[in-house]
Order: structure tokens, then C-alpha cells, then sequence
């Protein structure tokens, strides 16, 4: 059984939201990811013989009317694709591609060319899809001054102000990503256990919590708010005009998150730029500095994968220099 590239990408796109039931987010970025695969390997081989015409068309004059059979990709081709990413490509914007995310192309080619196996075609093994090996990621945290900093940054004189500091102390109260702190609703907290479940990547529902200081802002935002839309959190600024006001309009978006930490950083005069994940990793720094264990961050920041939260190494290390010093033999 063979295919051509562009209906093998579609078929697969197709089965991660339907049957994996991924997000659409996700979903895209695999798109983005194959298709300029798809792009480039077109590009680079359509004066070679391998390029046979569409059934669309007749013409193999652009990229866009040519195909290639997946089973044709060896690991020749694949190399090539590495080198162009890592010695050739360079963004308009951004320049060349960090090794990171030259890995997120390969990643999602191994996605790939793994559902075309179950689909009984004869393709390169995913195995043979090296990485590559990563520098260890540096996590940057705030410390202890630098979040009280960060907080005390913000005027709580309105509603405007009390929202801003309330999603503050959420953002680390809970670890949540931006991305699910802006999707919250009011009905999803629960105050009586200081709780709320969130739906995280992967579609996976998983509890966070709030402490005390998290807790008391919450409910002194919600207390000053007037309106009756579903949003946790919204919007005070734009289009005011009542019968075009709804929960969607009003929810706050992630860039304004972004562009709100952004503005505070600055008063609290914290020198490198900053976004909300930031808070994210100070709540798992903190959380592991207290004495919780690895595997229970792991679970309340929605890793899949412990090694995904392994990257905390700067506090686990820590505590290991702790543990030597304290029970070896040698330090007595």
C-alpha cells in the first residue's frame, strides 16, 4: 500500500483530533510541522525524477502540484531535512532555529511515520529518527523577593487592579499553563476545599489548589464583580457595547495575561523579561524547595511524562548536596 505525502499528512492530522482526540492547538501545530516538511521536501526534489505530477494537474512547475510517495523517505531524505533546518532555514523573525525546535519537526515526523505503520504501510521506522542530544533546559524561576516584588507591583484600588493581582497569585498558587488559567469559569472553583479541576493538554482533567492568599483575592474579585458572565476572569478595556457583549468577547485573552506580567515586571524592577509560565515554574521550584516530592509535582502540573518535570534540577540537586551532607559517613 502506498500513499502520497499530502493525503498521508491530512489522514494523520485527521486521526490525532478524531481518534486521539488531541486539541486543536496541538492538532495545528502538527500541521505546521509536516507541511513545511512536505514543502521542503517538494521543493528539493522536484527536479529529480522521484517527483511525479498530480492528478490534478499536468504541470510539476510549482511545488503545490507535485506529490511524493511516503514510502520513498529514507533516511537519506531525512538527514537532508536536519541539515537544511540546522544549517539553512532561518526565520524572518526570529533567525535560525534553536536545537529545541529543530526537535519538534523530527518529533512530529516520528508521530507520523508511527500512525503510518499501524496503517500497514511499509514507511522508515520512527526509530531511525534520531533527535539528537539536548542541552539541558535552564529553568528561569523568581525567587522569593522577587515575586513579593512582582505582586506588590500592582494597585489593587479597582477591579481592574484586584483581577490583576488575583491572577497573579492563582498563576502560582496553581502552576496552571496561561492557557488554562484564562479558560476558567467561576463555576469551576470550589471554595469550600479550595479547589478547581481544569482541563490541561491532552484533553486530561486534573485538580489544582488554591492557597490561603490565592483563595482570599479570588474571592474578593468575584465579590466586587457585577455582571453575570461565566468567565473567571475578563476584560476592562475595548468594545463596550452592551447588546455585542458575551462570555467569548469578554474573556480575557492570553496576550493581555502576557503584556499585564509584562507591565508589572517593569514596576517591580525585574531586569529580564518575564511571561506567566514563569510563575508556573516558580510554583513547582517552590513546591520542591518546601520538600514536596517529584512525582507529586508532576501530577499537579499535568506532566505526562516525570521527565518532563525532571527538568527542575536546580532544586532536586540542591536537596541531594543537602542529603550527602547530612547522612554521609564522610561529613560526620
Amino acid at each position: 500500500m502506498c500513499m502520497d505525502i499530502k493525503n498521508a499528512i491530512l489522514r494523520f492530522l485527521e486521526y490525532c483530533e478524531l481518534d486521539r482526540n488531541l486539541s486543536l492547538k496541538t492538532v495545528r501545530m502538527y500541521g505546521y510541522y509536516l507541511q513545511f516538511f512536505q514543502e521542503w521536501l517538494l521543493n528539493s526534489r522536484k527536479s529529480t525524477s522521484e517527483v511525479l505530477p498530480s492528478l490534478r494537474s499536468s504541470s510539476t512547475s510549482e511545488v503545490t502540484d507535485m506529490t511524493f510517495e511516503v514510502g520513498k523517505i529514507d533516511e537519506n531524505i531525512i538527514r537532508e531535512f536536519r541539515l537544511y533546518l540546522s544549517h539553512q532555514y532561518k526565520n524572518k523573525f526570529k533567525g535560525e532555529l534553536k536545537r529545541q525546535t529543530q526537535s519538534y519537526f523530527l518529533v512530529a515526523l516520528r508521530s507520523f511515520f508511527r500512525y503510518l505503520i499501524r496503517q500497514d504501510m511499509k514507511v522508515i521506522s520512527p526509530d531511525k529518527i534520531e533527535l539528537g542530544k539536548q542541552k539541558d533546559r535552564e529553568i528561569k524561576f523568581l525567587r522569593d523577593d522577587q515575586l513579593k516584588a512582582l505582586f506588590e507591583a500592582v494597585s489593587p484600588k479597582n477591579e481592574m487592579g484586584v483581577r490583576d493581582r488575583t491572577i497573579l497569585e492563582v498563576l502560582f498558587s496553581t502552576g496552571l499553563r496561561v492557557s488554562e488559567l484564562v479558560s476558567l469559569n467561576r463555576e469551576q472553583i470550589n471554595f469550600q476545599t479550595s479547589e478547581m479541576s481544569v482541563m490541561g493538554k491532552g484533553s486530561k482533567i486534573r485538580v489544582v489548589f488554591l492557597s490561603k492568599r490565592a483563595k482570599e483575592w479570588l474571592e474578593k474579585y468575584l465579590s466586587m464583580r457585577r455582571d453575570a458572565f461565566k468567565p473567571l476572569f475578563i476584560r476592562y478595556s475595548g468594545p463596550k457595547a452592551d447588546s455585542d457583549l458575551t462570555d467569548v468577547k469578554l474573556r480575557l485573552s492570553v496576550r493581555s495575561i502576557e503584556r499585564m506580567i509584562e507591565k508589572y515586571r517593569k514596576k517591580a524592577g525585574i531586569l529580564f523579561r518575564i511571561g506567566p509560565h514563569i510563575l508556573r515554574h516558580s510554583f513547582a521550584t517552590d513546591l520542591l524547595r518546601e520538600g514536596a516530592d517529584l512525582r507529586s509535582v508532576q501530577d499537579m502540573l499535568g506532566h505526562k511524562n516525570i521527565a518532563t518535570t525532571q527538568v527542575y534540577t536546580h532544586v532536586t540537586n540542591a536537596r541531594l548536596r543537602e542529603v550527602h551532607e547530612r547522612y554521609h559517613s564522610g561529613n560526620k
